[in-house]
């Protein structure tokens, strides 16, 4: 009978301590307790040079445990250096040694476990995917990573690309990836990860491919392709934060999945892909911020994978999905995406330096520093490869630390920056020239060992599921229009304190106004006062909507870029979403701001004046709403924007015809005010209080009445009928309405973290 130990987690050499979780296999089958989901499941021949392991529960000096385990064992001696053998501490009985294995192993499924079965809910029944990069080589500009607003605040010329900013960011990388695998790619900062993802998901961010190709089931990659095959999960959470777990995946259902999809079956995709994720406990909790308490930052990231595990991809690649996460959490996720390459799903993530318990999750290792190969297999023999070429792990050391130190390039010096490269790029050819051979770049321990992690193919018949995606009709920019606009209002509205703060503001700023001219009649107040006042309640509303508008703008930013980015929805049912979608809250704001203003004010009380009155305060709000949205959407930070709302907004208050009149403007100010919302909003609303009026002037004793009618005309604010003057307001809002869509449909919506 031959029996096997199989571990996942090693911390002495000594046998009933060694394993934390595992359990013993024989040729009849386990002992006491079967194996858990990606756990090996066949036996395998223990010890090194003859040595196997006895029968009756001992072990020998080369008994083999799996550090880091990925699947399969590995040999305990390389990664302990020089002393091999370790003391023995006594044979235990074998019912005593499955007792202890197995309460440790159920004390750390516990923890380490968010629901306590491991099932898969939610697998992937297309055909299998491959992934092959062959002789990749990109240049990447660092200049362009640089934004263009600092590169002209450091005084350079943005669009002149410049040669000695150019450095090859990958080197003849070639690997090989199938369905059931999960590859993580490792190393330190600058080592090109981030320039591989780009490359494969197409978002070439200032990186050119100079040689090479990167293959997709056998195909060139293309754009197309890629958005068919591949679901991308960005290392920043973007999510709307007043949304439901739930809520968050059925918006993103009606957006994605095609419209073959009934309702039900688009409910029964969210709760599948919710049970596959373990969120059961959270799908009705508010996913949050960092502003709004919500979910875990686990569970936040499970969402954002939720996100694009709905349309069911082949391949899921995440770009370092554990950073700002704790190591409990770090290692549920990894956990949760070793599951789901189990689903027959290819899993590709990268990360700087996993822990030892992640590392042992990984199907196959990515080592990579300039952009070079150091080591590519599997990580059970990542160990052991590089004892072979003479680096071995020290004991008690997480290989994975170990060794992205050892590659890495050290900057500190000149001296050690040359020594370190050279000892990365003799590392890199050595293991080139060991896995020229292999048509898939692994290296191996030995050349008949079967491929790690590889689900096997089904006997059933696998659909085709390219041609019903293809067949299958997305859905048109009516449903796209109608999901976002319920999902914004349904965000919006959720977030009270928000809603409120902007009440009492409109609120407290209509009474401050009101009580400040309330008790005068109209024959009490001077001319100068209630033009005074009448500017006032134009200029200062919109002044609190820019700073709110923008700032909104600018926290949704990061998640339209993605969203667009990944096909979501088009640009067009966005813009009309996002221009309707706010009216209800710009309704409410005006009234809560306009009423009670013009009755404490005791402006005209009849009906026509009033109407006129909060129809041309709406206008104005809403020019000032448009001209926020297209500012919002013209520059990528927030500082920026707000600059250049206010720009504009001092620009058309100080041409608006109150502090200076309209006469008296040189050239480009009247330019200015011909395109100022604030001026036609001031010259209407005098229209509305004073045309057909007669106004006592007071002189000394005398008592003249004079027409209103002149006084404006002297003020130059009666060269247009009122009706007119709504028109213009219009076609200015409209003339932001269309730099808004433009800049949105034109212009990449990059926020500061995405440069």
């Amino acid at each position: 009978m031959r029996i096997t130990w199989t571990g996942t987690e090693h911390t002495a050499c000594v046998c009933r301590r060694v394993c934390q979780r595992g359990f013993w296999e024989t040729d009849s089958g386990p002992s006491e307790r079967g194996p858990e989901v990606g756990q090996l499941r066949e036996t395998e021949n223990i010890g090194t040079d003859g040595q196997q392991l006895m029968s009756k529960g001992t072990a020998t000096k080369g008994h083999r445990h799996s550090w880091p385990h990925g699947g399969a064992q590995t040999q305990l001696a390389p990664w302990r250096g020089t002393d091999t053998a370790g003391p023995m501490a006594g044979q235990a009985p074998e019912k005593r040694g499955l007792r202890d294995s197995q309460d440790a192993s159920g004390l750390q499924d516990s923890l380490f476990s968010s629901e306590s079965d491991n099932s898969l809910y939610f697998t992937y029944s297309g055909q299998s995917n491959t992934l092959e990069v062959r002789d990749l080589s990109c240049q990447v500009d660092m200049a362009s990573q640089v934004p263009w607003y600092e590169q002209l605040a450091q005084f350079k010329i943005p669009w002149i690309s410049h040669e000695d900013s150019c450095e090859l960011g990958i080197q003849n990388l070639n690997f090989k990836v199938r369905s059931g695998q999960m590859l993580a790619i490792i190393g330190s900062s600058g080592c090109g990860r981030a320039s591989l993802l780009d490359v494969i998901t197409g978002r070439g961010h200032g990186g050119k491919i100079k040689s090479g190709q990167v293959w997709i089931n056998g195909q060139p990659s293309t754009p197309q392709l890629v958005r068919k095959s591949v679901a991308h999960v960005r290392q920043h959470d973007q999510l709307l934060p007043n949304l439901t777990v739930r809520e968050t995946l059925a918006f993103v259902a009606q957006l994605r999945l095609p419209t073959t999809f009934s309702q039900a079956q688009r409910d029964k995709r969210v709760e599948d892909v919710i049970a596959e994720l373990r969120l059961r406990q959270c799908a009705d909790t508010r996913v949050g911020n960092k502003y709004v308490r919500g979910v875990s930052g686990g569970e936040r990231r499970r969402v954002s994978i939720g996100v694009q595990l709905l349309w069911n991809p082949g391949i899921l690649i995440l770009d370092e999905p554990t950073s700002g996460l704790d190591s409990f959490t770090a290692h549920n996720l990894v956990k949760t995406l070793s599951r789901l390459a189990k689903g027959n799903r290819l899993v590709l993530i990268s990360l700087h330096q996993p822990r030892s318990d992640i590392f042992r999750l990984f199907d196959l290792v990515l080592l990579m520093t300039s952009g070079t190969t150091i080591y590519l297999g599997g990580a059970q023999h990542m160990v052991q490869y590089f004892t072979e070429v003479g680096h071995p792990c020290p004991r008690y050391s997480n290989p994975a630390d170990f060794y992205v130190d050892l590659t890495s390039i050290d900057r500190r010096s000149r001296e050690q920056e040359v020594a370190t490269r050279e000892k990365a790029w003799s590392l890199a050819a050595l293991f080139r020239e060991k896995v020229r051979d292999f048509d898939d770049f692994l290296w191996r321990v030995e050349e008949g060992e079967p491929e790690v992690g590889t689900c096997a193919e089904s006997a059933a018949p696998v659909r085709d599921t390219d041609h019903l995606r293809d067949s299958a009709k997305p859905p048109g920019s009516v449903q796209q229009f109608t999901t976002l606009i319920r999902r914004q209002i349904s965000n919006d509205f959720r977030d009270l304190p928000t809603l409120l703060i902007h009440a009492a503001e409109a609120c407290l700023m209509s009474l401050i106004i009101g009580f400040l001219y309330y008790g005068h009649g109209s024959d009490r107040l001077s001319f100068t006062d209630r033009a005074a006042l009448l500017f006032m309640i134009g200029a200062l509303i919109p002044f609190n909507v820019i700073l709110d508008v923008i700032a909104k703008c600018h926290s949704e930013r990061a998640m339209l870029y993605y969203e667009l980015e990944d096909g979501l929805y088009t640009a067009g049912p966005y813009f009309f979403a996002k221009i309707l979608g706010e009216l209800p809250e710009h309704c409410a704001y005006v009234v809560i701001y306009g009423m009670p203003t013009y009755w404490l004010a005791n402006l005209r009380p009849s009906p026509e004046p009033f109407l006129l009155h909060f129809l041309l305060l709406w206008l104005v709000v809403f020019c000032c709403r448009t001209m926020a949205l297209a500012a919002a959407a013209l520059l990528p930070t927030f500082h920026m924007s707000s600059f250049l709302g206010n720009a504009l907004y001092n620009s058309f208050y100080l041409t608006g015809g109150f502090m200076i009149s309209l006469d008296n403007l040189w050239t480009v100010p009247t330019w200015i005010s011909k395109v100022s919302f604030l001026r036609w909003c001031f010259e209407g609303l005098m229209k509305i209080q004073f045309k057909g009026q007669t106004y006592p002037l007071v002189v000394g004793n005398l008592t003249i009445p004079i027409p209103a009618d002149i006084i404006l005309s002297t003020m130059a604010l009666d060269s247009y009928p009122l009706y007119t003057i709504y028109l213009i307001l219009i076609g200015i809002s409209s003339g932001f309405v269309v730099l808004y869509y433009v800049t949105l449909r034109f212009i990449k919506q990059k926020s500061s973290q995405d440069w």
